[in-house]
């Protein structure tokens, strides 16, 4: 889903914000707070709540969400004194104060479906529709078990036949055809990857229909 708002488009399942076409750069934790915030527009979000979502089962300062919140503020170029988009509902939390209309997504058509693998040295990786999370931890979807890796070293979010990137800020870097990521990055069938020291080809295969239009890492 694509929601659009005053400049900006935040395309939800890409994990990615746009300003007049280039990408806004978040954290992870700051997307996922104002993806929260648009979410549940026009309703305030208690401090409380927006803490079990953003950090489940941990303690953390009241000040961790309130910096989360003025990274949101300096990447829209919004302030607490005159809120375009992140209003303060003092003793209490906050909540999104735009007008956000839903966008159809350009690249969703009917009847499209994409399947995606990561093939590595000796195995090949199947990724699934929507979140893929790479690194070592063993509940990741793309496991990958090496010392270069992070535990939680990447994501790969696979949404409206599009395949995105982004690196989570791991120890040693995701690269994407030889270039250091430090945005979301679109990725296409036959690119080269490499999370840490560990390469790795990404491969899609598209079918509309039933109709194969891509290629699989098998010809």
């Amino acid at each position: 889903m694509t929601l659009r708002f005053s400049e900006f488009d935040l395309s939800i399942g890409a994990r990615r914000l746009r300003r007049g076409g280039l990408h806004v750069h978040l954290t992870p934790k700051a997307f996922e707070l104002l993806v929260a915030l648009v979410e549940r527009r026009p309703n305030a979000v208690s401090k409380r709540d927006l803490h079990e979502l953003l950090w489940p089962a941990t303690f953390v300062a009241e000040s961790n969400l309130a910096a989360l919140v003025n990274e949101v503020r300096n990447a829209l170029g919004d302030s607490a004194a005159r809120s375009r988009f992140v209003r303060t509902v003092p003793r209490f939390g906050y909540a999104f104060c735009g007008e956000a209309v839903e966008e159809p997504s350009a690249s969703r058509r009917p009847g499209t479906k994409v399947s995606c693998w990561l093939i590595l040295e000796t195995s090949r990786i199947e990724l699934v529709e929507g979140e893929n999370l790479v690194g070592r931890d063993p509940r990741a979807e793309a496991w990958i078990d090496l010392p270069s890796v992070s535990r939680r070293h990447a994501r790969i979010v696979i949404a409206n036949g599009e395949a995105w990137l982004e690196d989570l800020g791991s120890k040693n870097g995701t690269c994407v055809r030889g270039t250091l990521i430090e945005a979301p990055e679109l990725l296409s069938d036959r690119d080269p990857v490499r999370f840490g020291s560990i390469a790795a080809t990404f491969r899609a295969w598209q079918a509309v229909d039933g109709i194969g239009t891509g290629t699989s890492d098998t010809e």
